[in-house]
């Protein structure tokens, strides 16, 4: 199982980025997806997790409205649009993998990618 995160970069706050995460050696269709985010000193957290064959999508408090998770089965592919980003966004942004219906906890997913960092800052 290969999951490889991409998109991060340096942005403005109140900017936009997108993040990708491309899986091999799975199906994404038949797994729960989240994403991640660990902050410098502190503890990785989840940031919204979905399951692509149902649908559910589930979105820490801190990004709701903002961010916006998103599948394409075709594609093996896993989104995270960032909106209205803000410093406290800064992180590095991991993308991970288990069986669906995982709740958004880190200690519920097996299966990680490297992560790609967000610097938000003018």
């Amino acid at each position: 199982v290969q999951l490889q995160a991409s998109g991060g970069g340096l942005v403005q706050p109140g900017g936009s980025l997108r993040l990708s995460c491309a899986a091999s050696g799975i199906t994404l269709d038949y797994y729960a997806i989240g994403w991640f985010r660990q902050a410098p000193g502190k503890e990785r957290e989840g940031v919204s997790c979905m399951t692509l064959s149902t649908g559910v999508t589930e979105y820490a408090d801190s990004v709701k409205g903002r961010f916006t998770i998103s599948g394409d089965s075709a594609k093996n592919r896993v989104y995270l649009q960032m909106s209205s980003l803000k410093p406290e966004d800064t992180a590095v942004y991991y993308c991970a993998a288990d069986g669906p219906g995982s709740s958004c906890l880190v200690g519920e997913y097996g299966h990680w990618g490297q992560g790609t960092l967000v610097t938000v800052s003018s």
